[in-house]
């Protein structure tokens, strides 16, 4: 049976209550795992993509509802007092779990109009908005879960937010201490950007997998993309001259090998997000 449930902040045992048993919040969302995009921080989503994460259960930031066989006799009746307190909903709707973060904003206490076989005020009603797409939903037959937002599901599934990693301090200064680099203008690891720091993560594992001579191809491959004003590079010491974020970023999309040449039009372009074709 169709149910929505609700968690209830400041609980630990028990935090699940029933709020609408036989009905679902959303309508049914069908979508095609297979062109679901892997999770990458640095991934801007198209407008009618998900991100996956697939074997969830599996992960250290799935919950226990997704892991156990549901049974809606195991949860109590959410009582009036603790409707503020709601930090998300769910509705399982077969043996899907479609999750919604509430919010303050999504509170409304105003006079409404409701129209039946005739209407009628309502003073002072309590609301909850539901929104047109849930923010994550859990297939349980593929173990899959798909979202569109980290942030939006970060307080839902504790933990999940390691996906969105930046580098630390030390991890940027090592970088930037790179063979391949040369800091001007004062340019430090304080001036590297949240977006860069996450850049900066995928990098370094990138660079690991290469090779010397990989490493040293990947060099002329950027020199060739980058002109001299967008990201100067010495030829004779075989250094990236790094002075600004933007520079840092060039380099790190052409570690990322972002750079590439149409093959009709032989245009030079920059891949702003890449999705593997198995």
């Amino acid at each position: 049976m169709n149910q929505v449930l609700a968690k209830v902040k400041g609980l630990r045992k028990k935090p699940y209550f029933k709020l609408v048993s036989g009905n679902t919040l959303f309508d049914v969302v069908a979508v095609n795992l297979n062109f679901c995009v892997p999770y990458s921080p640095d991934h801007n989503l198209d407008e009618d993509a998900w991100f996956k994460i697939e074997q969830f259960s599996q992960k250290t930031f799935s919950i226990d509802l997704v892991e156990q066989v549901f049974d809606s006799k195991d949860f109590d009746d959410l009582t009036k007092d603790q409707f503020p307190k709601i930090s998300y909903v769910f509705s399982v709707q077969g043996d899907d779990f479609y999750f919604q973060k509430i919010t303050p904003s999504l509170f409304i206490k105003r006079k409404t109009l409701i129209f039946g076989e005739t209407a009628k005020l309502e003073e002072n009603q309590n609301m909850l908005v539901i929104n047109a797409l849930p923010d994550a939903i859990y297939f349980k037959s593929s173990d899959t879960l798909i979202f569109r937002n980290l942030a939006s599901i970060s307080s839902i599934f504790k933990g999940i937010d390691k996906l969105y990693k930046e580098a630390t301090d030390t991890e940027v200064e090592l970088f930037l201490r790179e063979t391949f680099i040369e800091l001007n203008n004062g340019y430090n690891v304080n001036n590297v950007s949240k977006p860069n720091r996450k850049r900066i993560g995928l990098a370094m594992m990138t660079l690991d997998a290469m090779s010397v001579n990989e490493k040293t191809s990947m060099l002329s491959y950027i020199d060739d993309y980058c002109s001299e004003q967008a990201l100067k590079f010495d030829k004779q010491n075989q250094k990236f001259n790094i002075s600004t974020d933007d520079e840092l970023k060039l380099l790190l999309y052409g570690i990322e090998q972002r750079f590439y040449t149409t093959p009709f039009s032989h245009e030079k372009r920059q891949a702003n997000s890449i999705t593997p074709i198995k």
